[in-house]
């Protein structure tokens, strides 16, 4: 368990895997269908290049995120927060851990996907430094706009 703010960020266990695919189904998947079903949160808990994370508030998952590191980069594929619990830093808290981890494996990018319409995500993402770098057509399902976003670690870490 590291503290990296107020929060304590833990890896994620097996018996996490169906509220964290829950927790995406009705906060990040919403109107798409459910494709992160616990069976492949678990498969990710059992991938190296793969970290699963989250904070815990009375024994509850009060956020998570998902992330694939690559050789140079990482890809974060999952951030939710329980509605009841967000503004409180747990978000903060989870990208934080999952950042110094990429440094420390000597990864210089991070980057993402979300949705076009998600203002509160986009808002987030820019608050914790990541820019907008395209705008993909129908990414979700054929149906939504997405967009790609990436945070050049080794250039805040030099600042």
């Amino acid at each position: 368990m590291a503290r990296i703010s107020e929060h304590a960020v833990e890896l994620a266990r097996v018996l996490d895997a169906p509220r964290i695919a829950s927790m995406s189904r009705d906060y990040i998947e919403i109107g798409l269908g459910w494709k992160w079903t616990a069976g492949r949160v678990r498969k990710c808990l059992r991938d190296p290049d793969t970290n699963v994370v989250l904070v815990r508030e009375s024994g509850a998952i009060a956020g998570f995120a998902i992330m694939q590191y690559g050789d140079d980069e990482a890809h974060l594929l999952l951030l939710a927060v329980d509605s009841s619990r967000r503004r409180r830093g747990i978000g903060t808290a989870l990208i934080r851990w999952l950042e110094t981890s990429a440094l420390t494996a000597g990864i210089g990018v991070v980057y993402l996907e979300a949705r076009w319409r998600n203002g509160e995500a986009r808002g987030f993402y820019r608050q914790h430094g990541y820019a907008e770098v395209a705008r993909v057509p129908r990414m979700y399902r054929g149906v939504e706009d997405g967009l790609r976003i990436a945070k050049d670690l080794w250039d805040k870490a030099d600042a």
